[in-house]
């Protein structure tokens, strides 16, 4: 069955760096949209970063600057490259694909703990 698989959360101090990738296990036709959303505990989950299928990116103002999102379409693979992070950036991290035909595809969930 086709799964999204997340790797790459743990802790990290402040200003350190991270790279989560989300890798689709089984084929998905026509993704479109890839991206990295993150929930801390008692907030919404809040859209982090997007990129389109040609290459079209979208971050939350609270990131620009520290993150990049990239992707890997022969892989069915997106990335997100954490620096600099701050304590604010502790969340559960969903990745996101989105296909025109079927749908939306959401990862598990890592989490990402800044802290000292």
């Amino acid at each position: 069955q086709v799964r999204l698989v997340e790797s790459g959360g743990g802790l990290v101090q402040p200003g350190g760096s991270l790279r989560l990738s989300c890798a689709a296990s089984g084929s998905i036709f026509g993704i479109n949209t890839m991206a990295w959303y993150r929930q801390a505990p008692e907030k919404q989950r809040e859209l982090v970063a997007s990129i389109s299928n040609s290459g079209t990116t979208n971050y939350a103002d609270s990131v620009k600057g520290r993150f990049a999102i990239s992707r890997d379409n022969a892989k069915n693979t997106v990335y997100l490259q954490m620096n600099s992070v701050k304590s604010e950036d502790t969340a559960v991290y969903y990745c996101n694909f989105k296909a025109w035909f079927s749908g939306d595809y959401w990862g598990q969930g890592t989490q990402v703990s800044v802290s000292s």
